[in-house]
């Protein structure tokens, strides 16, 4: 007898539809798993006859074969067990016969006793399920959440192999989960780091909420102890909340790395992903054996910090370069090639030299001019090309330092900062541009973009002239003066760049002539 049931599969962020197909005949017994399976796919076998025999079914003496199709594509992973272990009920007629199976998805790994355990990107299955008309979706109890925030698709949650036979022959029906949108926002905003205990510093804090506001990368540099750190901490607090789908989209990525937190269906904040200087290339743009993503990938639509940004190998920080560009990173292995997006704010911290006080007005630098200059050069010019924004964080004074009361709140900056992004989303919506993809920030903005949006004034243009001369800027360069310009009048509520957005975006990106 042949039956026939779905499941769902997974290459990079993107899911893809598994038929599982199951043929009996009367031979000696056996069971054969075809249809390009990886190790862990072929070991079901074991986890599903235990799992049948502990759940109390009987199967006739028969031989199996299971062919998971497309055969031509990959399947990794342990959650088809669940659809292995149904196709195979239905065609030794534990189940009814009359049953339909054909809207149903089943993900899920299993025990030896039966149980029904959670798997890595459910989310991002659910979703290839519901986009080839799947009517139904069971996945493990503790993957429900997740599937849920799906719309147009039925989530049940199984904890056992019995409880879904007991639904399928109406003995107790599962509940379909849904997802409650209305707690979306809940404690997206309940920060432990805020703006209001920082000192002084007011030249770094507007340029970061300058950053904020339009998603620019950002350099702070200056000498220890000044809080460099602290207020790189700090600017998840004033970014704009997550639309619901960046929510999502930032979900399907945690969800294959393995990293969504127990109990989290949506991941509503922004990540911060802050690793340590001696990371790998592979562990920042991703790779592996069956690629995985990487830091810059897991703080999409976030934030990534790197500080002491000279200490992480060359080879680490050079590697960033074209995913700077291009917010996506494509990794190519002898199974294929996989691409993960990677929209992301770069937020680099460094010291001025190895000591750390060059430059410094009273701390004398301890350091050779010869390891000065070979410390900065670990910092490439492309790399530095690549960063909107270069800020100096200097020592603060006695006076600053011991000023009573709290500085200004966060969610104040933030209004500024939502503000400036809607002024800029008013303005992307009202040009019709069906042959550019949609864009939500200025750093996004491309040649095209720039020609329709950035268009500066008659002193403003004399001005972007003179910089461009006298830095000697390059093409990418100058694209991107134009972009923190452009940020700088959105926050004045500014339709056209003037003198004065042009002339502090200048001041925001000449510190690389200081130091390189």
């Amino acid at each position: 007898m042949l039956s026939i049931v779905y499941s769902a599969g997974l290459s990079g962020i993107d899911g893809f539809l598994v038929t599982v197909e199951c043929t009996t005949n009367d031979k000696m017994p056996q069971f054969e798993i075809v249809g390009l399976a990886d190790t862990a796919v072929k070991e079901a076998k074991d986890r599903v006859l235990s799992a049948i025999d502990n759940s109390g079914f009987a199967l006739p003496e028969v031989s199996l074969t299971i062919n998971l199709a497309p055969a031509d594509r990959k399947k990794q992973g342990s959650g088809f067990d669940l659809a292995i272990l149904i196709a195979i009920l239905k065609a030794t007629s534990v189940l009814p016969d009359e049953l339909d199976l054909g809207g149903c998805c089943f993900v899920g790994e299993l025990s030896l006793s039966g149980e029904v355990r959670p798997v890595n990107g459910v989310l991002c299955m659910c979703l290839a399920a519901k986009n080839h008309g799947m009517r139904d979706i069971f996945v493990p109890r503790a993957n429900a959440g997740e599937a849920s925030v799906v719309d147009g698709i039925n989530v049940y949650g199984v904890d056992s192999v019995y409880e879904l036979y007991e639904h399928f022959t109406n003995k107790r029906r599962l509940e379909p989960l849904t997802f409650d949108r209305s707690r979306f926002s809940e404690g997206v905003y309940d920060f432990k780091y805020d703006f209001a205990d920082v000192k002084g510093q007011q030249r770094v804090k507007r340029a970061l909420e300058i950053a904020a506001a339009g998603g620019h990368n950002i350099l702070l540099i200056g000498p220890p102890g000044t809080g460099k750190s602290m207020l790189a901490k700090r600017l998840p607090s004033i970014l704009p909340e997550m639309t619901f789908d960046e929510a999502v989209e930032t979900t399907k990525i945690h969800s294959i790395s393995g990293l969504l937190p127990e109990g989290v269906s949506l991941i509503t904040r922004r990540p911060f992903r802050s690793p340590h200087h001696t990371m790998s290339a592979p562990s920042l743009v991703g790779g592996g054996a069956n690629p995985q993503p990487g830091e810059i990938s897991l703080a999409h639509n976030g934030v990534l910090f790197l500080d002491e940004l000279p200490e992480f190998a060359k080879n680490v920080t050079e590697s960033l370069r074209q995913p700077l560009e291009d917010r996506r990173v494509t990794i190519t292995r002898a199974s294929g090639r996989i691409t993960y997006p990677c929209s992301f704010m770069l937020v680099a911290a460094m010291n001025p030299c190895k000591c750390g006080y060059f430059g410094h007005p009273t701390h004398p630098c301890t350091c050779m001019p010869a390891d000065i200059k070979k410390y900065l050069a670990k910092i490439s010019g492309p790399l530095i090309d690549r960063i909107d924004i270069q800020v100096e964080v200097t020592s603060l004074t006695y006076d600053e330092l011991s000023v009573p009361g709290a500085g200004e709140p966060s969610a104040k900056i933030r209004e500024r900062v939502n503000a400036a992004r809607q002024f800029a989303a008013e303005r992307f919506k009202r040009v019709n541009m069906p042959d550019l993809e949609p864009i939500h920030r200025n750093a996004d903005m491309e040649s095209r973009h720039l020609a329709l949006f950035c268009r500066p004034d008659a002193g403003a243009s004399e001005l972007l002239r003179g910089a461009y001369e006298r830095l000697g800027l390059s093409a990418r360069g100058y694209d991107r003066l134009l972009r923190v310009a452009r940020t700088i009048a959105d926050l004045d509520g500014s339709a056209e760049i003037g003198e004065q957005h042009v002339a502090e975006a200048i001041q925001l990106r000449s510190l690389d002539r200081k130091y390189w």
